[in-house]
């Protein structure tokens, strides 16, 4: 048919093409033309002369396929633009409301595959020219993309499943509950990312087994889901004269494509248990339930999520990524696949792999990266310290730039293909729905640009560390020989010629952990890691002051990660970390012991700035609450976890930083204290929540306090905690008891602070997978053991004035409030200071003192002790005497000096003694200076693992000083 004069618009439009282009638009237009009849070419010719001229000819030249469905269905663009869904957003909801009401009378499989197909192409019509157009940005149209393949599965699916239903009976689980498939989406579509022209990759698997009831004959669950199964495929993947809706790809399924198509839960579980392979790991990070039972398909997903999402640092993820891209490499060169944007260099793959990385390395300690878009990720990796803002700004700018080509090529023809066009065409083509115009080398460069960019920071992420071809270099072929052949003898030969200083000793440990069950036990990649780890290890032992010592307590550690082997791969990928963990060893057993026992405190040796730094008490608080704030609040399991493995590590930077001389010892003690202080405040507000949550709250409405406090007595009220000081608490409330909390349950204010009381100390002390947070000892509240739990302060202010032993206000001395409220605080302090204020005989209260002195000091030191080495907190002129002294001149005498009472800890005390005249400022200095050289031998002690004890010749000057003081003060007052 010769087309009209005045329907022949588009060829001054086509003149605007480049030529390689312009002929065939020219004939898409007549080829429209010919299909359409005169209303609809009246439509055309206007809409080709309107403001919309620009995308249409922009979408023909740049889109064949779009065109080529505007030839066979002229109507579908006239009703999008009518309906105002071409030029506009489409909601999440409008997917499955439209594409249900199409199937409302469906009641055969072709008629189901010529609604699913026409639904499929219109809207891939719609959002290719919307993406060609940049009406839409790259995230709208992967949303778009995806919202379409999730509605087309779940409505087929709900199609399909009520067809079979009448056909085979209702599918139920033993108890009679009624069964659904779930269908899992991995790969894009799991994430939301589909692009124009993928497949959608599922997996298909039902709640309970079962069988079918009310049909004309019994199946199994699994014969009903598998048959339902096929026909969801047949219904989405046969191409019919309308073409395919998806190509469905199973091959994600347990056992792959020799496995059945669908399985149970339980089967499912089993399987990822026992026979999940990494890059199984890898595919479920972007597993999301599309169809069918959601509520089971979310529960699933939970349950799988510690297969994925390690709880420790798992850095044998960058092995088995490496593995797989070194398989699409060889794969790439193989085929040539060089122009592929998204397998070649620099190309998609890279950028999906570098937030993989970090999602399987980091994601069972970081719940923010269990994201599933990438977007999403990367920004989380900023926020994380993992990489630098303007390498994930480079990283975002370059997976927008390659997916929209990615999209443009795959518009061309709507074909499955990364590989950048070699026809002229084509490339003009790509060119013009990039931007670029007919510039083409401008879109080459720009997109080289952006690979090159890609290339070298996943190089940075992915590539081998330094440490691997360390590993190859002559200095380490004598341990892989001696590993190799493993005879003691030569084994003690070559550790003496390393420089070893016990090489028996060395070489019999050594050859006791490779002979040992443990480690016969071990199978494949697990005991080739151990091999690669060992020659790494003892060349790094080389530089330690004591290499056979540190190889002793390095050992119990890498027994313990032999069933998890991805510690060992943390070390061989960081090279640093593994040099600071044989530093950190190598000056202190204590670190390696702690290490040993929990090895997730290995991550803390990534980053020296971190370890070897510890932040002020603010920046602790604000940690900790970013942590907490990462877990649900319902979630007390994990909140406990989260707390420990804080204190752990941070304790873990208090350790590295004394023993490499970064941190004196009075900040040692500081920080400790902090952390306790911090980790308390946390505890006290997760005891309240969980008790709140139960009963509602006791305080009266408008009340903005809690009325309790935590009280901290010994070191903590000290602020001179050291690494295995328990915590010596008191808990104090004042609510009148006529308050009753406000919730379903409501308890009395005494009750409710008693449960407070216990819930505290539960979370202090419940041994988990991480240990417990801290000892606590209750035994100074008042009426010790047999008191309360927790206090009012009325009864607590009577205990203290009228019933409290001499040593209970000793105690007193050294408490504080270290966690609850300001108001209550700041009432329980004006209480210790008017008890300590009081007047008192100073004879009696000499001879009190000195006489639980002398108690003590029977009861704690034994015969033996006595007459050997110098007990450094118990022996006479130690640390226990200042304290005595302290606490003595403190009651003593702050009724006529209370400033005395401004303090907590021994040494600010004593130089308040001094200010008020009380002792001279070079007896002052004096005894500050014992005091802290007494403390900071027994840290160094207590860091080798070793009891105080010292010499009796050491330390002489310090004890006869404190024992001169005490002389002075205490026998002769």
């Amino acid at each position: 048919m010769t087309m009209p004069r005045e329907y022949r618009g588009l060829h001054v439009l086509a003149e605007e093409l480049p030529p390689s282009l312009a002929a065939d638009v020219e004939v898409v237009w007549q080829n429209l033309f010919e299909r359409c009849d005169k209303t609809q070419r009246d439509w055309y010719e206007a809409f080709a002369e309107s403001e919309h001229r620009p995308q249409l000819l922009r979408a023909f030249a740049c889109s064949q396929a779009l065109a080529e469905l505007c030839v066979r269905h002229p109507a579908w663009l006239i009703e999008l633009f009518s309906t105002d869904q071409l030029l506009s957003f489409l909601p999440d909801e409008a997917w499955q409301a439209e594409l249900s009401a199409l199937c409302t009378d469906c009641d055969n499989a072709d008629s189901l595959a010529k609604i699913l197909r026409d639904f499929r192409n219109r809207h891939w019509l719609r959002v290719v020219w919307r993406d060609l157009n940049r009406l839409a940005d790259m995230e709208e149209t992967v949303r778009d993309l995806s919202r379409l393949a999730d509605a087309c599965v779940e409505i087929a699916l709900a199609v399909l499943h009520r067809q079979l239903v009448v056909e085979r009976g209702e599918p139920q689980s033993a108890d009679g509950t009624p069964q659904q498939l779930v269908v899992i989406a991995m790969g894009k579509l799991g994430a939301g990312e589909l692009n124009l022209s993928s497949d959608i990759d599922l997996i298909f698997t039902y709640p309970q087994a079962g069988s079918t009831v009310g049909g004309p004959r019994v199946d199994d669950n699994q014969a009903f889901f598998i048959r339902l199964g096929q026909r969801l495929i047949k219904a989405l993947d046969i191409r019919t004269a309308d073409g395919f809706v998806f190509r469905v790809d199973m091959r994600l399924r347990p056992y792959g494509e020799s496995g059945p198509l669908v399985i149970s839960f339980d089967a499912l579980e089993e399987y990822y248990q026992d026979q999940g392979r990494d890059w199984e790991r890898y595919a479920l990070i972007k597993a999301r339930c599309i169809a069918g039972d959601h509520q089971e398909g979310n529960r699933l997903l939970t349950q799988l999520r510690p297969f994925v999402y390690r709880r420790y640092l798992d850095f044998s993820a960058i092995e088995s990524l490496r593995d797989m891209k070194s398989m699409i490499q060889r794969e790439v060169v193989r085929r040539q696949l060089q122009d592929n944007i998204k397998l070649g260099s620099g190309g998609i793959r890279e950028i999906e792999f570098i937030a993989q990385c970090f999602q399987l390395i980091r994601g069972g300690q970081e719940p923010a990266l269990q994201a599933l878009k990438l977007q999403v990720v990367l920004p989380e990796l900023v926020k994380m310290s993992c990489l630098p803002a303007v390498v994930v700004d480079e990283l975002q700018a370059a997976y927008r730039f390659l997916r929209n080509t990615e999209h443009a090529i795959q518009a061309w023809r709507d074909e499955q293909t990364q590989q950048l066009p070699e026809n002229d065409a084509e490339r003009v083509a790509l060119s013009i729905a990039m931007g670029f115009g007919e510039d083409v080398s401008a879109f080459q460069h720009a997109l080289g640009e952006h690979r090159q960019r890609v290339a070298a920071h996943f190089a940075h992420v992915i590539a081998p560390p330094e440490s691997e071809l360390e590993g190859q270099h002559l200095s380490n072929n004598r341990w892989r020989t001696m590993l190799d052949e493993l005879d003691r003898d030569s084994v003690k030969a070559t550790l003496e010629e390393a420089g070893f200083d016990d090489a028996d000793e060395a070489a019999r440990l050594l050859v006791a952990l490779l002979n040992g069950a443990s480690v016969l036990r071990m199978q494949g990649r697990g005991r080739d890691r151990l091999y690669d780890f060992l020659p790494l290890l003892l060349e790094d032992l080389c530089e330690a002051s004591s290499p056979s010592a540190t190889l002793l307590r390095l050992i119990p550690l890498v027994e313990a990660v032999l069933r998890r082997t991805s510690y060992l791969v943390l070390l061989m990928e960081n090279p640093g970390a593994r040099s600071r963990l044989v530093e950190l060893c190598d000056a202190s057993p204590w670190i390696a012991r702690q290490l040993a026992a929990q090895p997730v405190l290995l991550d803390e040796l990534l980053d020296p700035s971190s370890l070897f730094s510890v932040p002020e008490k603010a920046g602790l608080t604000s940690e900790l609450r970013q942590r907490l704030l990462r877990v649900e609040r319902d979630d007390l399991e994990t909140q406990m976890e989260a707390l420990r493995h804080f204190r752990l590590a941070h304790v873990l930077r208090v350790m590295a930083s004394e023993v490499t001389g970064s941190l004196p010892l009075m900040k040692v003690s500081d920080y400790l204290t902090y952390i306790a202080e911090v980790v308390l405040e946390a505890v006290l507000d997760i005891a309240w929540q969980n008790l709140v949550d139960k009963h509602g709250s006791p305080v009266p409405a408008g009340d903005d306090q809690r009325h309790f406090v935590i009280l901290g007595y010994g070191k903590l009220g000290g602020i001179e905690l050291g690494y295995s000081s328990d915590l010596d608490l008191v808990f104090m409330h004042d609510l009148p008891s006529s308050c009753v909390s406000d919730g379903d349950r409501p308890l009395d204010a005494g009750s409710f602070y008693t449960r407070l009381g216990q819930r505290i100390i539960h979370i202090l002390t419940a041994t988990t997978r991480l240990g417990a947070l801290y000892d606590v000892d209750m035994r100074l509240r008042p009426s010790g053991n047999s008191g309360l739990l927790v206090s009012s302060f009325t009864a607590f202010s009577d205990y203290q004035h009228n019933q409290a032993w001499t040593w209970e206000h000793q105690a007193l001395v050294r408490v504080r409030a270290v966690a609850g409220d300001e108001v209550l605080a700041q009432k329980f302090a004006r209480l210790r200071a008017e008890i300590l204020c009081k007047p008192r005989d100073i004879l009696v209260l000499n001879k009190e003192v000195v006489s639980m002195r002398q108690k003590m000091r029977d009861h704690l030191l034994s015969g033996s002790d006595k007459n050997a080495d110098f007990d450094i907190k118990q022996g006479t002129g130690g640390i226990v005497d200042i304290e005595f002294m302290v606490q003595y001149a403190v009651l003593a005498w702050s009724h006529q000096h209370p400033p005395l009472t401004n303090y907590t800890d021994n040494i600010r005390i004593l130089e308040s003694l001094a200010e008020q005249g009380l002792i001279s400022t070079s007896d002052t200095r004096t005894l500050i200076d014992a005091y802290k050289a007494f403390r900071s031998q027994a840290h160094r002690l207590s860091l080798q693992e070793q009891k105080g004890l010292i010499a009796d010749t050491a330390l002489g000057t310090e004890r006869e000083i404190v024992s001169r003081f005490w002389q002075q003060l205490m026998l002769s007052p």
